[in-house]
């Protein structure tokens, strides 16, 4: 029998005997020399670090910017040379001669011979965590920095191992309808991730955190936890920096740093990815920069309590509880995703049907602010879910106060059948009428199911629309905001402030049922949020040339009757009629 002698590089040898560095001195980038040999730490399965070969293939300068280099090495370890660098190692620190270099970032090509990775070098993570320590010394972060697409695939072979977000408690199904919005800002979301239970602690490593640990960065935790996996690269004291790139380039943030498990490593000649489980909170990431992320440990940021209560017939009601980051763009997401998991990832027959959405979002010191959407169907309720995430985001985009609600509580109420309405004929009784006057407006639509219904209005024309001619509008109340001249975007400078504002949000016409109008074509004069029908153009003027961004003028439909019919269905589309009125 003949025995097999493997040889291994006399620095793995070493880093197996004696362990990861403690304490690594820095190594400038000048020191490093091509040809020198490497080892980056990171967790392939588990919670404990392992090293892998790399060889130094020399620093790429200036290429993320001026000042900003990248250290170029070969992926020499057999193991990851099949599945080069992976989401998720992002941060992985790199070690050569005993010595701190950088950190694993940058994904160099997809279907190379052989593998190379990019690192960022120590010194440009050091500086985001000079910016953390900034930081620390400011008021609340938490949306002081707009969400930008972040860095997405080309074809340049380069780019950043993008952070992907799994989403525990979420279904495939609900993955597969956030995984668009989620596209749209450069992110990529998996539903392959899950979340430790509290049985689950004893897998955690009894150890501080050290560098080359699993760490994940977190939107949301509680029943529903959407987080990216990460590693740390550095530690000092309750210094954190890891991921060695940016993960959302937000700047200042306030998020959840987590925990994390690796379950396995999914090999791929495009992107390879750790598969992770969620753990405990472990303190705040307050940097989001091009070099790194940056976190301190210890206290937790401040999050906002969902829950979501669906209600079905017969049965207690379901009961999802979590808690949400603290940010203007991100928090709409994670609501959204609530929202999303109790309509469509249910197993209960009836919310295919439909439900009724009734969200309650609680201000400290401005009291609440409450929206019903009623959601037809599949299809529909996919949409109207995007809608309603987009008004979250409205609702928290404000150009006027850094608000967060102090809690939001959703309700789900199943419908008995599919809500959607189609709007076929409407039919006035005259076509030229006068005052005093009865005029009859008939409407005719079909159920889900095509069933025939109809129903007549009746009203009295006043004395005051003598001499007009007017149009009878039949269409759901958001189109009916907007054919009246209700702003979609609104300026710092149209309302006195975030109370203002919440008003203007309370004052939006219900989005189901099918709201019936008279309206007439008018010049509106609209101060804040109080309309004025044909004012003197002389007032008009004086007013505009005081302050023309609080006063608008605008040609809008102006209503001088309305009724709304239908409640509860969903409606769209439009119809219009018109009348004279004669003397």
């Amino acid at each position: 029998m003949r025995l097999r002698i493997v040889s291994l590089p006399f620095f793995l040898l070493t880093a197996l005997v004696w362990g990861q560095p403690a304490n690594a001195p820095l190594l400038p980038l000048d020191d490093l020399h091509p040809g020198m040999q490497g080892e980056v730490w990171t967790v392939f399965r588990g919670t404990e670090p392992e090293p892998f070969a790399v060889e130094v293939t020399g620093v790429v300068r200036n290429a993320l910017g001026p000042g900003k280099s990248l250290i170029l090495c070969q992926l020499t370890d057999e193991r990851v040379q099949k599945m080069g660098a992976v989401a998720g190692m992002s941060g992985s620190p790199l070690y050569v001669n005993g010595r701190l270099a950088g950190a694993l970032a940058y994904q160099v090509q997809k279907f190379e011979t052989v593998r190379y990775a990019g690192f960022t070098p120590i010194a440009d993570l050091l500086e985001v965590r000079h910016k953390s320590d900034q930081a620390a010394a400011r008021a609340d972060p938490s949306r002081k920095a707009d969400l930008s697409p972040a860095a997405t695939a080309s074809d340049s072979g380069l780019q950043p191992l993008t952070p992907v977000f799994t989403g525990a408690g979420l279904s495939p199904l609900v993955v597969d309808w956030l995984a668009p919005q989620f596209a749209a800002l450069g992110l990529r979301l998996s539903a392959l991730g899950g979340q430790m239970e509290s049985g689950d602690a004893a897998a955690l490593p009894d150890r501080p955190l050290q560098a080359g640990d699993a760490v994940a960065v977190a939107l949301a935790t509680g029943d529903i936890t959407l987080a990216a996996t990460g590693t740390v690269s550095h530690v000092d004291g309750s210094n954190v920096l890891a991921f060695g790139h940016p993960m959302l380039g937000l700047g200042d943030v306030a998020l959840p740093l987590a925990r994390a498990e690796i379950v396995t490593i999914l090999p791929s000649n495009q992107n390879s990815l750790k598969v992770a489980n969620t753990g405990a909170i472990i303190g705040t990431v307050d940097q989001d920069r091009l070099s790194a992320v940056a976190a301190q440990l210890g206290p937790v940021p401040p999050m906002i309590p969902v829950e979501i209560v669906v209600h079905e017939p017969g049965h207690a009601p379901r009961i999802l509880e979590f808690s949400s980051a603290r940010h203007a763009q991100l928090t709409p997401l994670a609501v959204g995703a609530g929202a999303a998991q109790a309509v469509l990832g249910s197993n209960d027959a009836g919310l295919t049907h439909g439900v009724r959405l009734e969200a309650e979002f609680e201000f400290p010191a401005h009291g609440p602010v409450r929206t019903a959407t009623v959601l037809s169907g599949p299809q529909g309720m996919k949409q109207s879910l995007a809608d309603f995430t987009a008004d979250i985001g409205a609702l928290l985009q404000n150009p006027y106060a850094e608000v967060f609600p102090a809690r939001i509580r959703l309700n789900v109420i199943p419908l008995a059948e599919n809500p959607l309405t189609t709007l076929e004929t409407m039919q006035l009784s005259r076509s030229h009428v006068t005052p005093g006057d009865t005029l009859h407006i008939t409407l005719g639509w079909r159920d889900f199911q095509g069933t025939p219904d109809r129903e007549t209005l009746s009203f009295t024309v006043p004395s005051d629309w003598r001499g007009k001619s007017l149009a009878v509008i039949a269409t759901n109340g958001r189109e009916l905001d907007k054919l009246t001249g209700r702003a979609g975007v609104i300026a710092a400078a149209q309302l006195r402030g975030f109370d203002a504002y919440l008003d203007f949000v309370r004052q939006a016409r219900a989005s189901d049922g099918l709201a019936i109008a008279v309206v007439e074509t008018a010049t509106l004069f609209v101060d804040q949020t109080t309309v004025t029908r044909d004012l003197p153009g002389s007032l008009a003027r004086i007013a505009r040339s005081s302050d023309q961004n609080r006063y608008q003028i605008r040609q809008a439909a102006a209503t001088l009757w309305e009724q709304q019919v239908l409640p509860g269905r969903v409606v769209p589309g439009l119809l219009r009629q018109t009348f004279t009125v004669g003397d």
